[in-house]
């Protein structure tokens, strides 16, 4: 199994998975919370959005949107005066897309305990230029057996994304030629 994207821009220099790592932290307050009194996962959802996105732009060197969210996991309930922690680092890449993983830990504001993670995601970015088209990204070169793992369990997530869209289309291309309507 190689480091690399077997469509990468070999002129387009690969960049190490400790470039664009980043880390953002948000301290939850009452405003953040849903109707059980624990912070509402949209929020947290959001903050991993955010993160990921920081990570993605970085990476490629411009605006990327995100494409999807996978596996999005919440662990344990997130609490007012949790200091959250959001962790995120670009995992994959393709030729203009790229995965990026997030863990999500907390940790109480007022003691000393280590922080727990408490969810997890995986979301694809595409990078786009100006107009909004697609445009290549840098490879990602994983720098520790942690990367090169994670960079092989990317390429599996997409191997499963790719064939459960196909899936979709077969059978909702079945059901059209049969007379079924959406």
């Amino acid at each position: 199994m190689t480091d690399q994207a077997p469509d990468a821009d070999p002129d387009i220099p690969g960049k190490a998975t400790s470039a664009s790592r980043t880390t953002l932290s948000h301290i939850m307050t009452h405003n953040d919370t849903n109707l059980l009194g624990t912070v509402h996962g949209g929020v947290i959802m959001k903050l991993v959005d955010d993160a990921a996105g920081a990570v993605a732009g970085r990476h490629s060197g411009g605006p990327a949107v995100t494409a999807s969210m996978d596996e999005m996991a919440f662990l344990e309930p997130i609490r007012v005066g949790d200091l959250v922690h959001v962790k995120a680092q670009v995992n994959w890449t393709g030729r203009t897309s790229m995965e990026v993983g997030v863990r999500v830990l907390a940790e109480r504001w007022n003691e000393s305990t280590p922080a727990t993670q408490v969810g997890s995601a995986y979301l694809v970015f595409a990078a786009v230029d100006a107009d909004g088209k697609p445009r290549r990204v840098p490879p990602v070169l994983p720098e520790t057996d942690r990367d090169r793992r994670r960079y092989q369990e990317a390429q599996i997530r997409r191997t499963h994304r790719l064939a459960r869209r196909r899936e979709i289309r077969e059978l909702r291309e079945k059901r059209a030629a049969e007379g079924f309507e959406d």
